[in-house]
């Protein structure tokens, strides 16, 4: 039995307690957060310890592995507190904001770094890997185009965007690891956005829509289509395009139930409202995984780099933004 410890009782941190706790081979050893109300109702909530001091967790010899699901400034030292106290680590996405900081884990850590899996939970989506599968095996030929729709149901609070590292680093930062889960290495990132949808979101100096275009060093392209509000809901949906066919992912819903009337035929639930409810059996795959790399000693993924990569895409695309030039990425 492999025992957790989760750094961090905000809404993310909770969404991997429950991972944990419904694990077969894993046990919700701890729980951590600064706040005492959210660490003990986080705590009480699942049946294990809490507490209000990381050290608690870290220096516990019982503890195998920590979900570092903290605030990402926070990130870069909890996870390498972590790894120094021998603790396996899931970090949640991004690493830091500041890919030099990334930059300076990674040479800090050393060989260690390679061992810390990061939180990409879309690749443990059962849809999604299973048309990447598909695209690998050969199905559609070789990948020409990739298609990536990801739309929030409304804008977050004020105060989150303005911590947040902007759209690109936030949440287009899960669009670019699928796209490099796709295409592989990227070497191109044009982007640009707008300001249609929250005038909060304006005076924080970020964006809340945009479109990317990745190119992949195969010359396959991938376009990306992110918007802060979605009137019908929490909209995920990817297009894998090749010479020989297509493979789709389309929004998924609750039931599939449909009602037909003498008004309206076919009439569906709403989408998944967000992505508690969207993503709940990746978030539990990718806790699957974890735990097996550490029963077998392999290396998890995505990994340190795949979190670094990820973000230099983010940080082509702002430079993008601002300049309206393609940046080309350097591997």
């Amino acid at each position: 039995m492999v025992r957790l410890g989760v750094i961090g009782c905000g809404r993310i941190g909770r969404v991997h307690a429950d991972a944990v706790a419904v694990h077969p081979r894993a046990e919700l050893a701890v729980v951590y957060d600064p706040i005492e109300q959210s660490a003990r109702e986080v705590g009480e909530g699942f049946g294990t310890r809490w507490v209000t001091d990381v050290d608690a967790v870290l220096a516990d010899p019982a503890i195998d592995a920590v979900v570092v699901a903290s605030p990402t400034p926070t990130h870069v030292d909890l996870l390498t507190r972590a790894v120094r106290a021998g603790k396996a680590v899931l970090c949640e996405k991004p690493i830091d904001l500041d890919l030099a900081r990334v930059d300076e884990c990674r040479a800090e850590l050393g060989a260690a770094a390679d061992g810390v899996m990061v939180g990409f939970n879309r690749r443990f989506d059962p849809t999604f890997r299973d048309i990447r599968d598909r695209v690998a095996a050969g199905e559609i030929g070789g990948l020409e185009q990739l298609v990536i729709i990801s739309r929030d149901p409304s804008p977050p609070p004020a105060a989150y965007v303005a911590t947040s590292g902007g759209l690109f680093r936030d949440m287009t930062i899960h669009d670019f690891d699928m796209a490099r889960f796709f295409l592989g290495e990227v070497v191109e990132v044009t982007a640009t956005g707008s300001n249609l949808v929250s005038p909060e979101i304006a005076a924080a100096g970020d964006i809340d829509g945009a479109v990317v275009v990745l190119r992949g060093a195969s010359g396959a392209l991938a376009t990306v289509t992110n918007s802060r509000r979605c009137a019908f809901g929490y909209d995920q949906r990817l297009e894998a395009f090749g010479e020989l066919g297509m493979l789709t992912a389309a929004n998924q819903l609750p039931t599939s139930a449909r009602f037909s009337g003498a008004t309206a035929t076919e009439v569906a639930p709403p989408y998944h409202h967000f992505f508690l409810d969207r993503y709940t059996p990746a978030y539990r795959a990718e806790m699957d995984h974890f735990v097996a790399s550490i029963e077998t000693g392999t290396r998890p993924s995505p990994g340190f780099a795949d979190g670094r990569a990820a973000l230099a895409l983010a940080d082509a695309a702002v430079e993008s933004l601002r300049t309206g030039a393609t940046v080309k990425v350097g591997s």
